[in-house]
């Protein structure tokens, strides 16, 4: 995407008039397209190949597909969108299982839409939105599970001294540039770390790499 370029939206729910209230609220904001609608996580395949989207709004709750699954299945393919969840259920279960999907994001529906919009441009430019309220929520389950602890730990091993610097100031939300400067390094070296840490723990984004770190008991 292009930094001009309109961010791509396909919008996924299984409420019509959701779909189009969202599609008319997204529209109306500057640089967002929403370029299509799926009314179940069996129709997001389709659409994604159909629309090229760069980031899908996905509902939890389907009667087909589910959007945890319908997550998962978006984020194992190649060069995928990003995924924002957007759903009335904000359990501890659904928040932890969208993020382990590979959603980047997770969101209520009665979010207020310059929020909604917000959080479509962030999560577009690769930075994931999750409430600190549900973040702390989630760390202190995480961090209480043993098989979570332990197979996290095992994860970590796998990087080296340097990606193991890069990943601890990934999980305290550093941003590039911080990371580079903290670390004395450069932008694209950072990049290049981040890109190397995402293969070797077999995650897809930034949340994940953190999730990890937590369950791990490093943050």
């Amino acid at each position: 995407m292009s930094d001009d370029a309109p961010i791509r939206v396909l919008v996924v729910d299984d409420d019509a008039l959701v779909r189009a209230s969202l599609e008319m609220m997204l529209d109306g904001a500057h640089g967002i397209a929403v370029v299509g609608q799926a009314a179940d996580g069996d129709e997001v395949p389709a659409a994604v190949d159909a629309h090229f989207p760069d980031l899908v709004l996905m509902d939890l709750r389907m009667p087909r597909v589910d959007g945890i699954v319908a997550t998962r299945r978006v984020r194992a393919r190649k060069n995928p969108p990003e995924v924002v969840v957007l759903t009335t259920f904000d359990t501890d279960e659904n928040v932890l299982h969208a993020l382990r999907a590979g959603a980047s994001g997770f969101l209520l529906k009665d979010t207020p839409p310059a929020q909604i919009v917000e959080a479509v441009r962030r999560v577009a430019a690769g930075d994931p939105i999750l409430s600190p309220a549900i973040t702390r929520r989630l760390m202190e389950r995480a961090a209480t599970q043993a098989d979570a602890h332990t197979q996290a730990q095992e994860a970590l091993s796998r990087l080296s001294p340097r990606e193991y610097d890069v990943m601890l100031a990934v999980a305290r939300g550093k941003a590039n540039a911080e990371i580079a400067a903290e670390l004395f390094m450069s932008v694209a070296t950072v990049k290049a770390h981040i890109s190397h840490i995402l293969t070797k723990l077999e995650v897809s984004n930034r949340t994940q790499i953190a999730l990890l770190a937590h369950d791990a008991g490093l943050a």
